[in-house]
């Protein structure tokens, strides 16, 4: 008999709880597009509908290596999150805000 994850979650002490937490926010920090859709609980062609596109675009673009920025920030907002843009250095991390009013420029 197989036992629910919550079940043997609640048997470990909670620094273990604490570990498997972190861990799995570690997981989530970084994700390929399609594991993100499958994260938010989303199918493509749910995302398909929204995006006003037919589902094999949704697989395509969820294969591609290179893309627009306008592409990957409507994908990202069609999942109900919001794109910013950051280069990191050793020194510092800025934010890139050329792409902040894409709709409101090319709209």
């Amino acid at each position: 008999m197989t036992e629910k994850f919550a079940g043997l979650r609640a048997k470990m002490s909670p620094d273990a709880q604490e570990r498997v937490q972190a861990k799995a926010q570690e997981l989530l920090a970084e994700l390929p597009l399609n594991e993100l859709r499958q994260a938010r609980g989303l199918s493509q062609k749910t995302l398909s509908e929204v995006l006003h596109v037919q589902q094999p675009a949704i697989a395509k673009m969820e294969k591609r290596t290179d893309m627009y920025i306008s592409t990957l920030r409507s994908h990202i907002e069609a999942m109900g999150g919001q794109l910013e843009v950051i280069a990191r250095f050793p020194d510092c991390a800025v934010k890139i805000s050329n792409f902040a009013d894409l709709d409101e420029r090319h709209g």
